[in-house]
């Protein structure tokens, strides 16, 4: 049985776990001040080229998420997010645990436009409502399509001068980045939102984000944040040591790349067999539409999401690449659809 189910089925890139072995028995400070994950922040800064930010590392995208919304919202305050929204679909309604309600908006592609947010506000009008102040969104989405830079920057105006948040979540940004359309840098996101992270999860590590604020009015006692939602590891030494190591050279950005070509290589291959697809998604999650007797048949050597009824006889299902996808199972995965 090989997985295409997710991207974190396997453990962890080994030039991450020798570095995590070659410092195991050095003595460091708790709580993220230790020198690796100091010396992550200042290399991430770099990579930025904005050491105005302010980076925090934690263990999970679900975490990082519940972590930064409740801290950026006062208790009457809303986030709007896509019906898709990792943080309304997948994440046990761990934000409207913290008191703040998801707003949700229908969307084709899994992205929000100003006309989206406008609605929502138009709905939400006094005192007897929430207040919508957080925009969520996906990069990629969880539908596996990314934002140009155009987009990200209507975005950011829209939300300036209607006074809201533009939080981004990165679970998947490396993947995003390193798409084929792409047109931003890691550098360009600190101008273009006012929060987002870095997934390391999903792509190489064997667990951790890295949380980017770069609104100052975001960034005043988010440790204490941290602490309160159980979130600052004692040994952050572990989150800083991976970060350290993804981003020393290129091995993020290797990784993003190994995935995406490997999902493109199933994406031409369902083609060739005129197989169509749910969304069209430049990144390492496809979507393709099979009939389901195909799909029971293949569910007999790889695991996969069904992830929704297109009509009676045919189905959406999701495949995902990682890192460390063989190249190989991408081949006779193609040889069994033929059949």
């Amino acid at each position: 049985m090989y997985s295409f189910k997710n991207d974190y089925s396997e453990g962890a890139h080994p030039s991450i776990l020798q570095a995590l072995i070659e410092t195991n028995l050095v003595q460091e400070a708790g709580y993220g001040e230790d020198s690796y994950t100091l010396q992550a922040v200042k290399l991430l800064k770099e990579k930025m080229g904005n050491t105005d930010v302010d980076i925090h590392l934690l263990s999970g995208g679900t975490q990082t998420n519940l972590t930064a919304i409740s801290a950026f919202l006062r208790p009457h305050e809303a986030a709007i997010a896509a019906t898709s929204g990792h943080i309304f679909v997948h994440e046990t309604g761990a934000i409207e645990a913290t008191g703040h309600k998801v707003v949700t908006i229908d969307t084709e592609n899994g992205k929000l436009t100003p006309a989206n947010i406008q609605q929502v506000l138009d709905e939400h009008t006094d005192e007897h409502m929430v207040k919508p102040k957080l925009v969520y969104i996906s990069n990629s989405t969880e539908i596996g399509s990314i934002y140009l830079k155009s987009e990200l920057a209507e975005l950011k105006s829209f939300c300036e001068r209607n006074n809201l948040l533009l939080f981004l979540d990165g679970a998947r940004l490396g993947s995003a980045l390193c798409a084929d359309s792409n047109d931003i840098q890691l550098s360009d996101l600190p101008r273009l939102v006012d929060a987002f992270y870095i997934g390391g999860t999903k792509n190489g590590a064997l667990l951790g984000e890295a949380l980017v604020i770069i609104k100052d009015s975001l960034k005043e006692d988010f440790r204490y944040h941290i602490k309160q939602k159980g979130a600052l590891l004692a040994k952050g030494r572990l989150l800083g040591i991976q970060f350290l190591e993804l981003f020393r050279d290129n091995l993020f950005f290797e990784l993003a790349e190994h995935a995406n070509k490997r999902a493109n290589e199933l994406r031409v291959g369902l083609q060739q067999e005129n197989i169509e697809f749910l969304i069209d998604s430049p990144t390492n999650q496809l979507f393709p539409i099979l009939h389901n007797d195909q799909i029971e048949k293949l569910q007999n050597k790889y695991a996969f999401l069904v992830w929704g009824k297109i009509d009676a006889d045919k189905s959406a299902i999701r495949l995902v690449t990682s890192w460390a996808t063989k190249e190989e199972a991408v081949h006779q995965f193609l040889k069994d659809i033929k059949g």
